[in-house]
């Protein structure tokens, strides 16, 4: 199977995060993409406010009816600091048939000489990076210097930007604004039936 590994918070899982793996399964011509909430993430330190089940929950409910899509909690099941390597590690043994895809944004990508032990990821995995608005190409000098030749294995995957922020979600959620067609409509409503974010009112679908 070529597998797409998708992972972050997901703090609300949104639309962006959807049509950001479909672009990476059509780019990369995957079998499926596995979502991977992250436990505690080390680039994101204080900034995961929803808790694990709750982020777990919600991916699970983004992406019911997708058959290409799947939830892991691997990471939420591992204590300390959540690193792609070790992911990608224990995929690599408990599916060792499988091809692996780490799925990441531009923005993520432009980071990646910070990573733990990129040079380990380059070897686990492919690279798909997934285009951002405002965000420009791949940094190539920085990954050819993890890695020789690393940046032409860098499979980009363009497809429509959406501007989509957890942040700003979590604040519309805060201020009672709407969030109609940037959260699925099924996270929606466990957001509000749940308090979560300090949603302030029902959903738009009740």
């Amino acid at each position: 199977m070529r597998l797409g590994v998708f992972g972050g918070t997901f703090d609300p899982v949104h639309t962006g995060h959807l049509v950001a793996a479909e672009t990476a399964l059509e780019a990369a011509d995957l079998d499926s993409v596995m979502f991977v909430p992250a436990g505690e993430p080390w680039l994101k330190d204080g900034e995961v406010v929803g808790t694990k089940r709750d982020r777990m929950r919600m991916v699970e409910l983004a992406i019911e009816g997708n058959d290409r899509f799947m939830p892991s909690d691997m990471e939420l099941q591992r204590p300390g600091p959540t690193y792609s390597a070790d992911t990608l590690e224990e995929l690599r043994n408990q599916r060792p048939g499988d091809q692996l895809f780490l799925i990441a944004g531009m923005d993520a990508l432009a980071d990646f000489g910070r990573w733990s032990r990129p040079q380990r990821v380059i070897e686990l995995a492919t690279l798909v990076g997934v285009a951002r608005p405002g965000h420009g190409g791949l940094d190539r000098v920085q990954l050819d210097g993890i890695r020789p030749g690393a940046s032409g294995q860098v499979i980009v995957a363009e497809g429509p930007l959406l501007d989509v922020s957890a942040t700003d979600l979590r604040q519309r959620f805060i201020r009672g604004a709407s969030v109609r067609y940037l959260v699925p409509e099924a996270v929606e409503r466990y957001i509000y039936e749940n308090g979560l974010y300090g949603a302030v009112r029902v959903s738009n679908y009740d």
